[in-house]
């Protein structure tokens, strides 16, 4: 009776349209008072969940994402990304593709992705005659990439979610084969898309523009690399190189770019604030919910509801990707997260799939849900960068989706693919 409370009650308050940390929250309140537990246990499980040390990853690699969108650093890889794609059919589409991977390296955010490309590129491309819904489409779900890349802060969510069972280290490096593999499937389709509407092709600028621009972004683009040699090489944890990555991107877009103004400052400070306050209530609710659903036994159920569809594990991995899509596609990144690691990691690992490549594939199906309605966060920004309605956007999804599905099949049932570079790298 309690678990059918908890769901009910979480379900109904979000079709109400109550935002989904409130409805976690609440859902978990009522099934206490329910049970007859002291309310005082509601605000030390959200205590316990916050107060982890590992936590101030998060709020660090946002704010250096942020230091990077309003220092003026998307710009320069923008012009990068034309350099070496732009002379292909559909070329701004591929230029597209390539910006919002390297930019999602650097921010760590899909949304903050989607923000910083989709306010230079979408426009850009329709005043040179491709489709808004194209546009899009293409933006958004490149931006998508940016969810695996060594500044995600979902790692660290996933990280600790997971109890220990996967390092943060070994996270970082598996995200980004992954990340390479979305990119190849978005230019796939972007290209397969361009060649059915006819558009056009552009023109090479030259090998020494190409160094020039590359040059001029690689600075950039080296948050990466020093983030991901710091963990690896021992240098300093997660959280250090998150704190190292805030120190870099204020020295590049201060000292070296010379684009980060005081109020361009003061705007990253305020959206790291409220970034921040959100996940962490999530983070605070999310844990009372896990509570609530160790206590009650969700994952031997769930593990034994899915064991009597079929106990092959490819099945298994299907009927999981499928469940963590649809929960996605109305529930936070973090939130999804944070409940569903604790139901679905025991499982997966039952039927041999490393923690390692749970988590790659748990973020990817996650960052799908961020561009499906009715949630569909980067879908939303898109759409109004682009002057574009959702429906018209949805009309023409379909090869960019199986795209990047069949990228998603890849990470669950060739584990190489998030597994060959933290071994190669962590041993």
């Amino acid at each position: 009776m309690e678990l059918t409370i908890l769901s009910i009650t979480f379900f109904g308050f979000l079709i109400l349209g109550i935002p989904v940390a409130f409805a976690i929250g609440l859902s978990a309140l009522c099934t206490i008072l329910y049970e007859g537990l002291p309310v005082a246990v509601v605000f030390q499980q959200m205590m316990s969940g916050m107060n982890v040390f590992s936590f101030l990853a998060i709020p660090f690699f946002v704010f250096s994402g942020e230091l990077m969108l309003h220092g003026g650093v998307a710009d320069k890889i923008v012009a990068a990304a034309k350099s070496m794609v732009g002379h292909i059919r559909g070329g701004l589409g591929m230029s597209n593709v390539v910006a919002c991977t390297l930019f999602g390296g650097v921010a760590g955010s899909p949304v903050a992705d989607v923000s910083a490309m989709g306010a230079v590129m979408i426009p850009m491309m329709k005043r040179e005659g491709y489709h808004a819904d194209y546009a899009v489409n293409v933006t958004t779900h490149a931006a998508l990439v940016g969810a695996l890349m060594p500044t995600s802060h979902n790692m660290i969510i996933y990280a600790l979610a997971a109890g220990g069972k996967a390092s943060i280290g070994a996270l970082i490096a598996a995200g980004l084969m992954p990340a390479l593999l979305l990119m190849v499937c978005n230019l796939g389709a972007a290209y397969y898309v361009a060649v059915k509407r006819g558009y056009p092709k552009g023109t090479f600028p030259g090998w020494d523009i190409l160094a020039h621009s590359f040059a001029a972004a690689l600075p950039g683009l080296l948050i990466v690399v020093i983030i991901l040699a710091g963990i690896t090489t021992g240098v300093f944890t997660a959280t250090e190189s998150a704190s190292v990555a805030v120190i870099y991107a204020l020295l590049l877009t201060t000292f070296v770019y010379r684009t980060l103004s005081w109020e361009k400052f003061l705007a990253a400070a305020a959206k790291t604030v409220k970034t921040t306050g959100v996940v962490l209530l999530l983070i605070g609710v999310s844990t009372m919910f896990q509570y609530l659903m160790g206590l009650y036994e969700v994952a031997d159920m769930t593990g034994e509801l899915l064991a009597g569809v079929s106990t092959n594990p490819i099945v298994i991995f299907l009927l999981i990707n499928i469940i963590l899509f649809l929960l996605g596609t109305f529930m936070d990144m973090a939130s999804t997260i944070l409940i569903c690691t604790p139901i679905f990691l025991p499982i997966a690992m039952q039927y041999g799939m490393d923690p390692v490549q749970f988590g790659i594939v748990m973020l990817i199906n996650c960052a799908l849900g961020l561009n499906t309605p009715p949630v569909g966060t980067t879908q939303f920004i898109g759409c109004a960068i682009g002057g574009v309605s959702v429906g018209e956007v949805m009309r023409s999804i379909t090869p960019f989706y199986g795209a990047l599905f069949v990228a998603l099949l890849l990470v669950t049932y060739v584990p190489a693919f998030s597994l060959w570079l933290p071994r190669m790298l962590m041993h």
